[in-house]
């Protein structure tokens, strides 16, 4: 390699890493917990998915407008996604996907097999045909090599194939009206796109989780996702709701479809590590039916077009706070 080559290469890294150190990834803090340690601070942050489409910034060097442009903010250990942005006179639907970065501005690795994952929730206005999403993907820690890495939002898979097939773990996929917690394990790009998920609402259990219910969606509480097993095999997945001190059994899924991997995969690649993603969606195709209409939900679908959400409720977001990882109870021990 010739020496011109050499410093051209060195000057294209320093360029790439000047570009990601100037972004302005809004601070969350989190805690990885141990039954016998308790839990730890992290230093985390969030950083936007690549494609933002009203930050003006480039990936990589976006700034704290580019957040607000989009909907996100955070305070201490909470997390604020609106879906609609107001610029001047226009609604903009912003839409946005974040994930969870570490200090070396690489994505956390949640290694979740025979763990439990914790978050405080607050869905009270997000409403019938709007997502408020908090999952896991099998994304690369570094965002799998494309320019600016994961300090750019780069490397985004999940098991539709958005991007690339991986396999990928909905905690929630919820609104205040009905949720899903839903694993999709992959063989290579054979993914099971539908899921093996547990729907509440779908199960006989439709107040369970609703405005006023059991768990009352109209006040903030406690999601606990735990993966019961041995290091090296998944065998069930629990929930469990928490609030106002009342703990609440949510469902466990014990099978999922062995084709794709089934929960064997799943295990695995909760092994491995997970990123963890957050967004807030709505759905033109199908108003969202496949979670909270109809067998699924108490919503219609003339309530949940995108229109309607956008009329009736511009300011519809949610608030994901308190987010914990590690042994199976440590997450709630005071």
């Amino acid at each position: 390699m010739s020496s011109k080559f050499l410093y051209a290469s060195l000057f294209v890294s320093l360029l790439t890493r000047a570009a990601v150190a100037q972004e302005a990834y809004p601070a969350l803090t989190t805690w990885k917990c141990t039954t016998s340690g308790g839990c730890v601070q992290q230093n985390t942050s969030v950083v936007l998915d690549k494609d933002a489409k009203y930050a003006s910034g480039a990936a990589g060097s976006r700034t704290a407008a580019d957040y607000a442009a989009m909907g996100v903010s955070t305070d201490g250990d909470a997390v604020t996604l609106y879906h609609y942005v107001k610029s001047g006179s226009t609604l903009n639907a912003a839409s946005p996907r974040i994930y969870l970065l570490d200090e070396n501005k690489e994505y956390v690795m949640m290694q979740l097999q025979g763990q439990e994952l914790r978050v405080d929730v607050d869905y009270s206005q997000v409403p019938c045909g709007e997502n408020g999403a908090f999952y896991l993907s099998e994304m690369k820690a570094d965002g799998g090599g494309a320019s600016g890495g994961a300090g750019a939002g780069q490397g985004y898979c999940d098991a539709q194939c958005q991007g690339y097939c991986c396999n990928e773990m909905d905690i929630l996929e919820a609104n205040a009206k009905a949720n899903a917690m839903t694993p999709h394990p992959c063989q290579g790009d054979n993914c099971d796109k539908s899921g093996c998920g547990y729907n509440p609402y779908a199960s006989g259990q439709p107040n369970l989780w609703a405005t006023g219910g059991t768990v009352d969606t109209s006040k903030p509480f406690t999601v606990v996702t735990q993966f019961q097993g041995s290091t090296s095999s998944l065998t069930s997945i629990n929930r469990i709701y928490i609030q106002n001190g009342k703990q609440t059994p949510g469902g466990t899924i014990s099978a999922c479809n062995d084709g794709q991997g089934g929960l064997t995969g799943m295990g695995q690649a909760l092994g491995r590590g997970m990123v963890l993603a957050m967004s807030i969606w709505n759905d033109p195709t199908q108003q969202m039916s496949w979670l909270d209409s109809g067998a699924n939900g108490p919503c219609t679908i003339a309530e949940s077009t995108p229109a309607n959400i956008q009329a009736q409720y511009p300011n519809t977001h949610v608030i994901f706070s308190n987010i914990r990882w590690g042994d199976i109870g440590s997450t709630t021990q005071s």
